[in-house]
């Protein structure tokens, strides 16, 4: 598996790199880990519904091809893109996300901070607020997108949405639950749970202007 550090990334420059490097693929090529940051920016999900907006501001908002509602993505959150080949893996869609969950449950256990999941709500809680948001798209077999995990930004910005489609839902971030990792340590530990649960050798690609 190829590790990408992109540094901060435009959203949608990197939506369409994504999209481009899964039509490309071919039986021989490497999953990816894409690890970023975006600017301010909203993003709806395919199912995603406009009244879950409430008041974006100057903050853009996108119409995206992954799953899921309505969530907002800023400096300060780590954001890893997950482009694998689930065929090849023998991976089923819920066996990814469940995964995907219990990677960010692992290392924030590994802090001291229970955290679980939700039926029916992906993505990784705390004492019932949000702490990390997950959505996907299968493509030919193939998956890009994937999750957000906030570890020290600006929240203000979940306060203008409904986030993930649920009304007054409350948002959290390791900062706040007293976890000192800055962005670039929580990627390097999220990518030793990922290589661990999935059975991967990591090879670092280090992407100075994304």
């Amino acid at each position: 598996m190829t590790v990408r550090e992109l540094g901060l990334s435009d959203y949608a420059d990197t939506w369409q790199r994504m999209r481009r490097a899964t039509d490309l693929r071919n039986e021989d090529s490497r999953d990816a880990l894409w690890l970023l940051e975006h600017p301010r920016v909203f993003t709806l999900g395919q199912a995603g519904r406009r009244e879950h907006v409430l008041d974006p501001g100057d903050i853009p908002v996108i119409d995206s091809d992954r799953g899921g509602q309505v969530t907002y993505h800023g400096p300060g959150q780590l954001v890893a893109y997950v482009l694998m080949d689930l065929r090849r893996r023998r991976l089923g869609v819920r066996q990814l996300v469940d995964g995907l969950e219990q990677c960010v449950i692992d290392i924030l256990a590994a802090a001291g901070v229970a955290a679980k999941r939700r039926d029916r709500a992906p993505g990784v809680y705390v004492s019932g607020r949000k702490v990390c948001a997950l959505g996907l798209r299968i493509r030919n077999g193939c998956s890009y997108h994937g999750v957000a995990l906030n570890v020290n930004m600006d929240l203000e910005p979940f306060q203008r949405i409904d986030p993930c489609g649920y009304r007054g839902l409350e948002v959290t971030q390791l900062r706040d639950l007293a976890i000192p990792w800055d962005v670039d340590e929580t990627g390097r530990r999220l990518v030793a749970a990922f290589v661990r649960h999935f059975g991967y050798q990591a090879h670092r690609d280090v992407e100075t202007t994304a």
